[in-house]
């Protein structure tokens, strides 16, 4: 099941940026957040996948989404320009950006390049 993040809990389980300068990832598992918005058709496609992502994946990493409408401090604070942006969290990495309705095996792939989830 993807969880809802506000900006309270983004601080607590991805990343406390109003006081750490570096980026230091707070959870245990890898994850996606996938910053939306409900207007946006592309984030609509998307928004089934990550579903059916999240309860395949669900025991090794998490799937987290942020409506950008209702959170646009955390927009901001990560430069979202266009929806949907999907945001690949490894657990001792960098995180990456991906932007744009992203199809199923391409997701996959990068689940498995990027976070070593498979």
């Amino acid at each position: 099941m993807t969880e809802h993040l506000t900006k309270e809990s983004f601080l607590s389980k991805v990343f406390d940026f109003e006081n750490k300068q570096e980026w230091e990832y707070q959870g245990s598992k890898p994850a996606i957040i996938d910053f939306y918005a409900d207007w946006c058709g592309p984030c609509k496609m998307v928004a089934p996948i990550l579903e059916e992502i999240s309860e395949e994946y669900g025991d090794k990493m998490h799937v987290y989404k942020i409506n950008t409408d209702q959170e646009q401090e955390l927009s901001s604070a990560f430069g979202i320009q266009s929806i949907p942006s999907l945001l690949f969290i490894p657990l001792n990495d960098k995180p990456q950006m991906a932007a744009g309705a992203l199809p199923k095996d391409t997701l996959l792939k990068a689940m498995k390049e990027v976070l070593a989830v498979e």
